[in-house]
């Protein structure tokens, strides 16, 4: 018996051992994401299906609510990447950082707010919003920018031909809208299909499809860690990649049943639904690559919005070199 015991343990020393030093191998890397959403789904494919492991990443992803907050992960060395609105990162430019933040692979490109209308109304045009009482979002966000800029561009002017709603919380939008709180609200998906489902509200237009593509949700991190872990900027970026083109070329309910891990509170249906509307919609990056026209927009909307902190050039907040030579290996 003694005898068996002894040859055991050089093997379940070589065991442990083995799955310490593979640990070990990885590079850590933590990403703060603003928010936990759907609209990001190629970021939970790459984590799901291991992308990052196999470029040899070990990913801890955090949720923190709020642009600003992120950018003060970042900033502070708490996180290494962060997710979120690529205004952020001019925000932070404007105040003249030695160490800017650096957008470096484009997650989103498409705003992912619906404009969900409390009563149905099947011939809904935007002169429709005239006198009424309107839940938007945080001012200075991207998703008021961009609610703003589609309202003036459809002739309403969000100042004086509607009452604006934005002294609450995004966490608390979607309930004060359900409390009695407004007549049309934005919102994200799920929760936008969630009220269809529920019959508190119905979706009349979409904030994506009428602003067309901005850099709404990118990956960046301080020009400082990428100079100093150029390697793993590529990796991530790469994983990222992989991520995209499996959305691409993968369906709605794939997609959702991979991600819903992450949802464990939302149905399966609703997960569907979401992911086809984003993907109908073109909302889903196809590859990392942010580019000037894109990073212009974003400006032209800031600056419509009065948000527009300094005239920031591309090439001075944007690395595109990671990006382009991940699509073309």
């Amino acid at each position: 018996m003694k005898k068996w015991y002894l040859f055991l343990v050089p093997i379940l020393l070589l065991v442990i051992f083995s799955g310490c030093s593979e640990d070990e191998s990885l590079t850590k890397v933590k990403v703060a994401e603003v928010t936990r959403s759907i609209f990001y789904a190629p970021q939970y494919i790459a984590l799901e299906e291991g992308f990052f492991e196999e470029e040899g990443l070990d990913v801890e992803l955090q949720t923190i609510p709020g642009g600003d907050k992120v950018m003060t992960s970042l900033l502070s060395d708490n996180s290494d990447i962060g997710l979120v609105g690529s205004e952020t990162s001019i925000y932070v430019g404007a105040q003249g950082s030695e160490d800017p933040i650096i957008n470096f692979a484009q997650l989103t490109q498409t705003d992912g707010t619906f404009l969900v209308a409390r009563e149905p109304n099947d011939d809904f045009t935007f002169d429709d919003l005239k006198g009424t009482d309107f839940l938007g979002q945080r001012k200075g966000g991207m998703p008021q920018m961009v609610g703003e800029y589609v309202l003036k561009q459809n002739g309403i002017d969000p100042q004086n031909d509607l009452n604006l709603i934005q002294n609450i919380d995004f966490a608390n939008i979607a309930s004060s809208f359900l409390s009695g709180t407004g007549d049309y609200v934005q919102l994200f998906e799920p929760i936008a299909s969630q009220f269809v489902q529920d019959g508190n509200g119905t979706i009349v237009a979409s904030f994506g499809e009428e602003s067309g593509h901005v850099p709404y949700t990118v990956f960046m991190a301080k020009e400082s860690y990428l100079a100093e872990n150029e390697e793993t900027a590529l990796k991530f970026a790469r994983a990222i990649y992989k991520a995209q083109e499996f959305v691409q070329n993968n369906g709605a309910q794939e997609i959702a049943e991979i991600v819903q891990p992450y949802f464990e509170e939302t149905d399966i249906d609703l997960l569907i639904s979401s992911v086809e509307r984003y993907k109908e919609q073109g909302s889903f990056a196809e590859n990392p690559l942010l580019d000037e026209e894109e990073w212009n927009n974003l400006k032209s909307i800031m600056d419509e919005a009065g948000e527009l902190p300094a005239d920031i050039a591309h090439e001075t907040l944007v690395n595109t070199e990671i990006a382009n030579e991940v699509m073309d290996e």
